[in-house]
């Protein structure tokens, strides 16, 4: 089927009727917008509980859940906002093109109503297991919707807002079960965060030329971004390394070193698909790698039996 036609269509165009396959088709196309592999990021939440050794807990998994759900519904909501607000820039995209509200299968009024819908679930459910979730999941909208008005066209600061958002999703899974954030989590996940970052944005400059839809990509050189996840993925090493190796002592120590090689994989790998110009989408690269997918089993079999077992 030819794709010309949806993506010369006006973002304001009517929504379908409510009958048989229109419904269907404007209901997929709606999904779609949430954009549900990208769900895979807020599997953060998790992470501050796992390595609490709460996540096998009924209250720990009971927190987790809620916040894996409270930031899958806000960060749908703030896709929309965010894909209708660059949907004219998208139409000029050779893959955004067809997403859906840039193609015309979702117009701006229903994804603006849908993503305040999700918003607010959103909120709500982040306030089902506290006011502190609730107020990450407030602190995360605040810092997406700063992202989609006005800083993703600052170059460096649009590095740092989209890793933040990275960050307080981890945090979150702190908040949801109650656990301290300690240094070493927060400084692995934030370089970690940048790291993944500035990949994405090399790869979207190695395959569009520069000549791209985000602003910042004029801006941006590939020694640049590059240096960026050298330095990146350097501090978060040995902060790691550190972490790893003093944090921890007797019995426990092992898996903790152990760890150690698998997660160095997970940052070459990963260096090496960017170089490959592959990294525009992070989530894909853990949905479709499979040396990565290996690596990351690894690192986190060796976490979980430092974690449970020791």
């Amino acid at each position: 089927m030819s794709t010309e036609g949806p993506a010369l269509r006006s973002p304001v165009d009517d929504v379908p009727p409510a009958s048989g396959p229109a419904t269907h088709s404007v209901a997929a196309a709606l999904f779609r917008a949430c954009r549900p592999r990208q769900w895979l990021k807020n599997a953060l939440v998790f992470a501050a509980p796992a390595a609490a050794g709460v996540l096998t807990t009924g209250e720990g998994l009971r927190g987790s859940l809620i916040a894996f759900a409270a930031f899958c519904m806000t960060a749908s909501g703030t896709y929309m906002f965010n894909d209708a607000a660059d949907a004219d820039a998208d139409r000029r995209h050779p893959r955004k093109r067809l997403r859906p509200i840039a193609s015309g299968a979702v117009s701006v009024r229903l994804a603006r109503v849908t993503g305040t819908v999700l918003i607010v679930l959103g909120l709500l459910a982040g306030w089902a297991d506290g006011w502190r979730l609730a107020a990450v999941v407030a602190a995360y909208i605040a810092l997406t919707f700063s992202y989609t008005l006005w800083l993703k066209r600052q170059p460096v600061v649009d590095l740092v807002a989209v890793a933040g958002c990275h960050v307080i999703r981890a945090y979150a899974g702190a908040v949801a079960v109650a656990v301290p954030v300690t240094s070493w989590f927060l400084v692995v996940i934030s370089l970690g965060s940048l790291l993944l970052v500035a990949g994405k944005r090399e790869a979207e400059l190695r395959a569009q030329g520069g000549n791209g839809t985000r602003a910042t990509l004029v801006t941006y050189t590939v020694a640049y971004l590059g240096h960026v996840r050298v330095m990146a993925s350097g501090a978060m090493i040995v902060t790691y390394c550190l972490w790893a190796l003093q944090e921890h002592e007797g019995a426990a120590r092992a898996p903790y070193a152990v760890s150690i090689v698998p997660f160095v994989l997970v940052v070459l790998r990963h260096a090496l698909l960017v170089d490959r110009g592959v990294g525009e989408e992070p989530e894909e690269l853990a949905l479709r790698d499979r040396p990565l997918q290996v690596f990351i089993g690894l690192l986190l079999l060796s976490l979980a039996v430092g974690v449970y077992l020791t």
